[in-house]
């Protein structure tokens, strides 16, 4: 009979045991519990107005500066104009310095005096005469008279010779180049021959003319 209470005092307390498990895995629910005041009466955070509550500097705004009223130029105002007259200005005293003679300044600018060649002697029926440019093919044109009469109004200059054949007349035949202008880089350059009736060369010459100035030479027929 003993055993008998006992089995059943063990099975009451294994029942009562998983019971009190069993509650301890069930949830609880807590109700929600409104807040008194509404979401919209709410303050917002402010901003940090002062900064050096979080280590940082105001930066510093720099004072108004003033632009120059004038570009920079390396050359003064008050003496030039321009670079390009300071540089007209050097060339013209550099050329002073050189120094240059009448005749290496007329090979330069060209000679703005009448050029004479000198008489030519000679005992042919006629003579040849012949001229070219003989720098830089460059437009020079010129006129040729003989005895002040207009032989060839307008000659382009190229760079090969061509002239004229001109028979002689007893005494002084006088021959005169004329420079109608000096081409492109100037001045008025040419080569000229005198060749008699039998080939041979009497006269070889050049010139450098300014515009209207004339080279002359001689044919004397004996």
């Amino acid at each position: 009979m003993k055993q008998y209470v006992l089995f059943l005092f063990l099975i009451g307390l294994t029942l009562s045991t998983q019971a009190q498990i069993d509650s301890k895995k069930k949830s609880i629910s807590i109700p929600a519990i409104e807040n008194e005041k509404d979401s919209a009466d709410v303050i917002p955070s402010k901003p940090i107005e002062n900064e050096t509550n979080i280590g940082l500097n105001r930066p510093k705004i720099a004072p108004k500066l003033e632009l120059p009223k004038k570009e920079f130029s390396m050359f003064p105002e008050e003496e030039f104009g321009n670079p390009g007259e300071l540089y007209t200005k050097q060339l013209d005293k550099n050329l002073e310095n050189l120094k240059l003679n009448e005749k290496e300044l007329a090979l330069r600018n060209g000679s703005k005096v009448d050029q004479y060649f000198g008489d030519i002697k000679v005992n042919a029926k006629f003579v040849n005469i012949v001229y070219r440019d003989h720098g830089y093919v460059d437009g020079d044109v010129i006129q040729v008279r003989v005895n002040d009469d207009i032989i060839h109004a307008r000659v382009f200059l190229m760079g090969g010779f061509t002239g004229f054949k001109l028979d002689l007349q007893k005494g002084f035949n006088k021959i005169d180049f004329i420079a109608l202008n000096q081409g492109e880089s100037g001045p008025n350059t040419a080569e000229f021959k005198v060749v008699d009736d039998k080939g041979i060369v009497v006269s070889h010459n050049q010139w450098n003319l300014a515009t209207g100035v004339k080279a002359t030479i001689i044919v004397v027929k004996e």
